[in-house]
């Protein structure tokens, strides 16, 4: 759930770096552009997030066989290919200024305080656990199944603009 949403946004992160239309990097064109910035946003979700190789192909449109290609050729491409190479530093330094820019909760409190000011409410007969971690720091939400896809909708709001990971646990 979460590789996936990150991945989008590292799409059209990049698309907009390179001025593409959004969604463009799913489309089945094989024009030179379009190919590098599918190798770029694969590589650095790859590298950055370790993002699944299956979910970077769902989201591209794209065989699961082509991210390990991307992968190998990096350094290839890096080293000998100087439009693959602009454009990545490019994306690349983007993508790391807006990571930089996101902030981690250092309590629990405040980060339990912050889910309750954006209406996120615990469930007392839970069947889900969405584990949430944030910096150094963890917590657990509990969950029903009548109110799951609400409360996360919540978290992820509540939450956008905050470095943080989640899983979810079923009971």
């Amino acid at each position: 759930m979460n590789q996936e949403s990150d991945f989008k946004n590292l799409c059209n992160l990049t698309t907009n770096v390179l001025g593409l239309r959004k969604g463009s990097l799913a489309y089945k064109s094989r024009k030179q552009e379009l190919q590098v910035a599918r190798m770029i946003a694969s590589v650095i979700a790859r590298s950055e997030y370790d993002t699944n190789r299956s979910v970077i192909a769902k989201v591209i449109n794209r065989n699961r066989t082509l991210i390990y290609h991307y992968e190998k050729k990096h350094s290839i491409n890096y080293a000998s290919f100087p439009k693959y190479r602009d454009i990545f530093n490019k994306v690349h330094n983007s993508f790391t200024i807006i990571e930089d820019s996101k902030k981690v909760f250092t309590s629990i409190f405040k980060l339990r305080e912050h889910l309750r000011k954006n209406n996120v409410i615990e469930s007392n007969k839970h069947q889900v656990i969405v584990r949430l971690v944030s910096g150094k720091i963890g917590l657990d939400v509990k969950l029903s199944y009548r109110d799951f896809s609400k409360q996360l909708e919540l978290i992820k709001e509540a939450l956008n603009g905050y470095k943080y990971d989640s899983q979810i646990i079923t009971l």
